[in-house]
């Protein structure tokens, strides 16, 4: 993996312990944990797991840096497809995305940037055929997000998703194929 790497103004690379300090400023505030499936963490667990990603290569998961400071969060975790499990063809074929936006810098477009950089790992470097990422069918930015990406819905859940404000609400799912991404778009 070549690190650090552009995505538009965004500069992503693996955390530091540092960044990650950083990132728990904002991480657990109630506008970030809004529509997160695990709302608030505990700093040393969270520490914990973003450090050993670091050398893990089924999980590439990152901070995106603008100009000196941690504006985001991306997590791209390496899955096994399934079916039928003859041969190798599905160990590793799948990834999981994620992304997270400081809410001092929400609304610019960063988490597009966030998850083309993602994608561009995911498809140009692991070599992966499958991407699928899931928010709250109420996330309109985030869902936003996936379209502008060239991700299709795919599954839109009735009431399948717990929300501790709201109790059951629906939940989309998006995907998109190696063969369907544009770098460019």
């Amino acid at each position: 993996m070549t690190w650090p790497r552009q995505a538009g103004p965004l500069v992503l690379r693996p955390p530091t312990r540092e960044d990650l300090d950083r990132v728990l400023a904002w991480r657990n505030r109630p506008e970030v944990t809004r529509w997160l499936l695990h709302t608030t963490v505990e700093p040393d667990a969270f520490r914990r797991r973003w450090l050993s990603a670091v050398e893990d290569p089924r999980d590439h998961s990152v901070v995106a840096e603008l100009d000196g400071e941690i504006v985001g969060t991306g997590s791209l975790e390496v899955i096994d497809g399934i079916g039928q499990f003859d041969g190798d063809d599905w160990r590793d074929a799948e990834g999981l995305i994620g992304y997270l936006v400081a809410p001092d810098h929400a609304g610019r477009g960063y988490a597009t940037h966030i998850l083309a950089g993602l994608l561009e790992i995911a498809f140009a470097e692991v070599g992966l055929r499958r991407i699928t990422g899931a928010c709250f069918a109420d996330n309109v930015a985030s869902w936003r997000v996936m379209e502008k990406a060239g991700m299709r819905r795919e599954q839109h859940g009735v009431r399948d998703s717990w929300h501790a404000e709201h109790g059951w609400i629906d939940g989309y799912t998006y995907a998109i194929l190696a063969e369907e991404w544009n770098p460019v778009g």
